[in-house]
């Protein structure tokens, strides 16, 4: 009897000892038990198994409150929703023109260009009445006795310019002797000369005479270097600089040739076309 309460004990403490091995797999649920690792051994040690910080969820940008559009003129609306019916009204014509589809059609249309008319008139009377947006006084006029006035003004501009011109510039004027367009030319360039002040340098490709030219030059080879292949044909030189610029070909009036050079002169010539420039040593 009296061994009892130690097998008693012994009891109780083999109970408590499964119950904590009990605890102890539970605890370890999902991971090795040690004593199921032999090769570890008894005395080991490990790191305990760390942990994993949970991903930064990026905070989404607040939505701006949708701003309020500004309200449309109503002259658009209207005029948007005029466009549309039209052009619906024209294509309903097309595909079935029937004379209702397209009655319907032509009225609509006539309302349209009665406000386009409507519109003219307004911008006309504008115009009158306000000289710098009335576009007849704006450049070159359309009324024959301005446009006298106008081309007698220009044409003294130009004569002044072409004088200034002909201190250090010439004209070369390459012909061919049995050319009758570069004959009827000749008398044009000849008064151009005596008018305005340049000098028009002749050169014969064939080696022939031009009346009126009496000093004219033989080509030695400067009709090739600027490709000349039509006469008669007129460059603007000027010597010191080997400057070389084509003004045209064929017969050209005194105010072809005016207007030509004095576009061919300008600073913003080159720029335009600067292929046709060239460069020759021409002292």
């Amino acid at each position: 009897m009296r061994r009892l309460p130690s097998r008693i004990g012994l009891l109780g403490t083999l109970v408590t000892g499964l119950l904590c091995a009990a605890g102890l797999v539970r605890a370890q649920d999902g991971e090795t038990a040690y004593w199921r690792d032999a090769w570890r051994g008894w005395h080991f040690y490990e790191e305990p198994p760390r942990e994993v910080a949970p991903a930064a969820v990026p905070a989404r940008p607040a939505t701006p409150p949708p701003s309020s559009a500004a309200p449309r003129a109503p002259e658009l609306v209207e005029f948007e929703r005029l466009q549309k019916t039209l052009e619906e009204v024209r294509n309903i014509a097309i595909m079935r023109p029937s004379e209702a589809n397209v009655r319907r059609y032509m009225e609509l249309e006539s309302q349209v260009v009665a406000r386009a008319s409507r519109f003219a008139d307004v911008a006309q009377r504008v115009a009158w009445a306000t000289p710098e947006l009335d576009p007849t006084l704006q450049g070159r006029p359309v009324n024959a006795k301005a446009l006298e006035v106008f081309e007698q003004a220009q044409l003294a501009d130009r004569s002044r310019s072409m004088a200034q011109l002909g201190r250090d510039h010439v004209l070369f004027f390459f012909y061919r002797s049995d050319c009758p367009y570069c004959h009827a030319f000749a008398p044009t360039l000849e008064a151009f000369q005596a008018r305005h002040g340049i000098q028009v340098v002749a050169v014969s490709i064939d080696g022939g005479p031009m009346p009126g030219f009496p000093n004219a030059r033989r080509d030695n080879g400067i009709a090739n270097t600027l490709q000349v292949s039509q006469v008669p044909a007129v460059f603007l030189a000027q010597p010191f600089t080997g400057k070389i610029t084509p003004i045209g070909f064929g017969v050209l009036s005194e105010s072809q040739l005016l207007e030509r050079i004095t576009l061919v002169a300008s600073p913003e010539s080159s720029a335009m076309v600067p292929s046709a420039t060239k460069q020759l040593d021409l002292r």
